[in-house]
């Protein structure tokens, strides 16, 4: 049976969670089904076969990382062989590198950003100060890439930090550029340290431009994800089931990339 790692997956506790994905239905003007809850991820991943997720939060303050790291961190305990995670960090706070060191003692493989919804750009000083604090560590990033509305982490924002930090293996969401996927293939393609993960994007492409994309980039840089709880699993893997992938790319993008980032196995 082919294993399935969900690589993209925002959770939140339950007493937030509705006002949470309220927020992400009106950032993105988007419709959404899913709950953001930890039961109802499980549920959406079994429809497809997932056996393995990657979990994330965002801070939009210095003073909900703690909380949210700690809450990211108990969910995986929760459930240790189906949940890997990745903590926040705010690049606002007054102790990054205590904020890190915490995350990493909790037992969170990584990190996440999104600096749209922080505000903040890839390639100014906030941005590098985390940046020297993470690779340091050499522990995976994953980071929302691109929207057309702002200029936080588009390409020309997130090209600085890739040559600034080729030491940490930085996983761009959304093909690397949401909303401006070719634009960033051709200006981010190559790039030795950068994973992409489809989540967001498969709606968006023909299945002939996402395997241009793919191939782009590398089958061995490649993950799939979902963007929960923005998409349901059944009709990414729809998308992703219509491109024309041989079986060990599948296996490539479905498992061993992520198995390999967040060492799994």
């Amino acid at each position: 049976m082919q294993k399935i790692i969900n690589a993209h997956c925002h959770i939140y506790p339950e007493k937030i969670a509705e006002k949470a994905v309220l927020g992400i239905r009106d950032f993105y003007d988007l419709d959404m089904s899913l709950n953001g809850k930890l039961d109802d991820l499980i549920r959406d991943g079994n429809e497809v076969g997932v056996t393995h997720y990657l979990v994330h939060s965002v801070a939009t303050t210095p003073k909900q990382v703690k909380s949210i790291n700690e809450f990211i961190a108990e969910a995986v305990n929760t459930h240790p062989d189906l949940f890997s995670g990745f903590g926040t960090l705010h690049p606002d706070s007054e102790d990054i590198q205590g904020d890190f060191d915490h995350l990493i003692e909790l037992g969170l493989k990584g990190v996440k950003l999104h600096p749209d919804f922080q505000q903040f750009a890839m390639n100014e000083d906030r941005a590098f100060k985390i940046g020297e604090v993470i690779s340091e560590a050499k522990v995976p990033m994953q980071v929302h890439c691109g929207d057309f509305r702002y200029n936080y982490s588009n390409p020309e924002q997130i090209k600085p930090f890739l040559d600034q930090f080729p030491e940490i293996p930085f996983i761009g969401a959304h093909f690397a550029g949401w909303s401006m996927w070719e634009d960033a293939t051709s200006q981010l393609a190559g790039t030795p340290n950068l994973y992409v993960d489809l989540s967001s994007s498969l709606y968006a492409l023909t299945p002939e431009t996402a395997l241009e994309l793919i191939h782009a980039y590398g089958t061995d840089k490649v993950l799939w994800g979902t963007d929960y709880p923005m998409w349901e699993s059944d009709s990414e893997m729809a998308y992703f089931n219509k491109i024309d992938l041989t079986k060990k790319e599948r296996s490539q993008i479905f498992y061993e990339n992520a198995a390999k980032l967040l060492k799994i196995d």
